[in-house]
């Protein structure tokens, strides 16, 4: 590969991520949300009944205690509530309330609107290989970064 191409690359992809992250930003604000507490909120919706904090750092690809300061951070949202483990005292479990149920729908919603203005415009076929494109991207770089993959991938 020239370096013209790998410059071209290199820049491409990086704008890709920045710009897409400010504009999720953007529209989970609308939300009163920051990045990241929307997959969080979303995690805990399809669990259902809820899950301990440890579930949801597992469930995240986080340590259990980024994923407390993040919860920390949502207290004041009621978005969810604690619930105490019967047979584990030093458990809980963390369980969707109404209010962060009734969110679940206006976050998928912005999710389908960055969608669609981010490749939306590109024909069906196109859009199908710039996906399988950033799959198999994805999948290397997963690769080259091992077991910090994950890590990385819950930071946003």
């Amino acid at each position: 590969m020239e370096f013209a191409e790998v410059a071209r690359i290199n820049r491409a992809l990086n704008k890709a991520a920045k710009l897409y992250r400010a504009a999720k930003a953007r529209k989970l604000a609308a939300l009163g949300l920051h990045p990241g507490q929307d997959v969080l909120l979303w995690v805990l919706a399809e669990a259902g009944d809820g899950m301990t904090v440890s579930e949801l750092a597992a469930r995240l690809g986080i340590e259990p205690p980024t994923a407390t300061r993040s919860l920390a951070r949502m207290d004041k949202s009621e978005l969810f509530r604690r619930v105490p483990v019967p047979t584990d005292r030093r458990q809980v479990r963390v369980v969707m309330t109404e209010r962060g149920r009734d969110l679940i729908p206006a976050i998928e919603r912005a999710w389908a609107e960055l969608a669609e203005e981010t490749l939306g415009h590109l024909p069906k076929e196109t859009r199908a290989l710039v996906i399988a494109a950033l799959e198999e991207a994805n999948d290397h770089l997963r690769h080259i970064v091992g077991d910090a993959a994950e890590a990385v991938l819950a930071e946003g």
